[in-house]
């Protein structure tokens, strides 16, 4: 019961600075990002510390190399967060937005306005980082935002809130527009996701089984994306070059992110003088690869992949490596394995570079460039809230046009209907 009034005294909070939010001009909401922005260069030192007991408790509780990078704040880090603000601040605001604007035999001007979506739940594990991207972006879209960060980052996200909403308050906008869930209980989500009446859109961020269980218990509108099982592709026309240095970068960089390379797929006839140079970039890196029949006749000391390995998310350094015939094998392969989350290919063929863009059905698909570009804001969005798999109402990197919706506007000289 003391959770449950304690989530709606938050949620309802607010919902009624979401009304505020909604009819706010966009100089006000910038002025808030930059402020918001500079609030966190300035509280570098205390935000690391925060950040320190979290990964102290995380270290000792055993997570994973991979978890605790994710969890990991420093200088460099909260300075991207606060340029992520910035970003955001110099981008063109959605609300108000009037598009496509036509005339009706009976006189009527009708057109489409963009508007917020409201309040917007964010559901998330281990990341720090989103805490701030989700609240910019939420402000400058004109929502409001609650947000529930995983138990192992408590400290980091409430000191990261504290921040923000200082900020807030000093642009003359309601605290409450950022709010923060401060019980680590899981009943608080459960409780969040019945308030269909006051949370207008859920968006988990986290493990597949937090998303499934999200999805499954909500009242409320879901954007999700289950995993991230992304796959590059090199042809037998790539630059074998080009292709080693974004099969490292897509493995390698940070193993630990949705959008890292899970399976390599590479063309049979490029395949003896690419992969045994790859593997041992890979080695030195602490890869370990487990190869399919053929890839194993040509890399004889890897491991044997095994089925569940064609669907796996590591989210460590481990790679999944087939070789194919052409690139109908590896298009089929994507369908058949993959999530719907980010492929690509390395090729110097336009016609197959075209083939890729059209038959693969993921949300974020590149040309001769690494997976890891499959993120908001290095596609120029300022920031993401999350990645969406689903194709309503949103496909791929969410940012500010994504937590928008559209009404209908109407001019009319007193016309009825007969």
């Amino acid at each position: 019961m003391r959770v449950r009034k304690e989530i709606l005294t938050i949620v309802r909070s607010a919902k009624e600075a979401s009304r505020f939010l909604s009819d706010l001009s966009s100089s006000v909401k910038n002025e808030a990002l930059r402020q918001m922005a500079d609030g966190l260069v300035k509280n570098i030192a205390s935000l690391k510390d925060e950040n320190f007991k979290d990964l102290k408790a995380a270290k000792s509780e055993g997570l994973s190399p991979a978890l605790i990078d994710r969890l990991t704040l420093n200088d460099s880090r909260i300075k991207d967060m606060a340029n992520g603000l910035l970003e955001i601040s110099k981008l063109s605001d959605p609300v108000g937005e009037v598009t496509g604007m036509w005339r009706r035999p009976n006189g009527l001007l009708v057109g489409r306005m963009r508007i917020p979506l409201g309040v917007i739940g964010i559901i998330y594990e281990s990341r720090p980082n989103v805490t701030a991207d989700a609240a910019g972006l939420c402000i400058k879209s004109g929502n409001a935002v609650v947000l529930r960060g995983g138990s192992e980052a408590i400290r980091s996200n409430t000191a990261i809130v504290r921040v923000l909403r200082k900020a807030l308050k000093k642009a003359g906008i309601p605290e409450a527009a950022i709010g923060i869930i401060p019980t680590t209980d899981r009943e608080a989500i459960s409780e969040m996701l019945i308030l269909e009446d006051d949370i207008d859109l859920i968006i988990p961020r986290g493990g597949e089984g937090l998303i499934r269980m999200v999805s499954e218990k909500s009242r409320i509108p879901v954007i999700k994306h289950y995993k991230g099982v992304c796959h590059v592709f090199v042809d037998e026309s790539a630059d074998l070059k080009m292709a080693k240095t974004i099969c490292y970068n897509a493995k390698v960089q940070r193993p630990g992110v949705c959008n890292a390379m899970e399976t390599l797929l590479v063309h049979e006839k490029i395949a003896r003088d690419f992969l045994p140079g790859m593997a041992r970039d890979y080695k030195k890196a602490g890869v370990e690869i487990r190869g399919c029949e053929r890839t194993r006749k040509v890399l004889t000391d890897v491991k044997k992949a095994v089925e569940e390995d064609w669907y796996a998310e590591y989210l460590d350094l481990i790679l999944a490596v087939r070789m194919v015939k052409n690139i109908d094998e590896a298009i089929d392969h994507i369908a058949r394995y993959g999530s719907m989350h980010t492929e690509a290919i390395v090729t110097r063929d336009y016609s197959n570079a075209q083939r890729f863009l059209r038959k693969v059905n993921s949300s974020t698909v590149l040309v001769n460039a690494s997976t890891r570009f499959s993120d908001g804001f290095e596609l120029g969005l300022g920031a993401e809230i999350g990645i969406s798999t689903s194709k309503i109402h949103a496909f791929g990197p969410m940012g500010l046009e994504e937590l928008t919706t559209r009404k209908f506007i109407v001019y009319g000289e007193g016309q009825v209907r007969q």
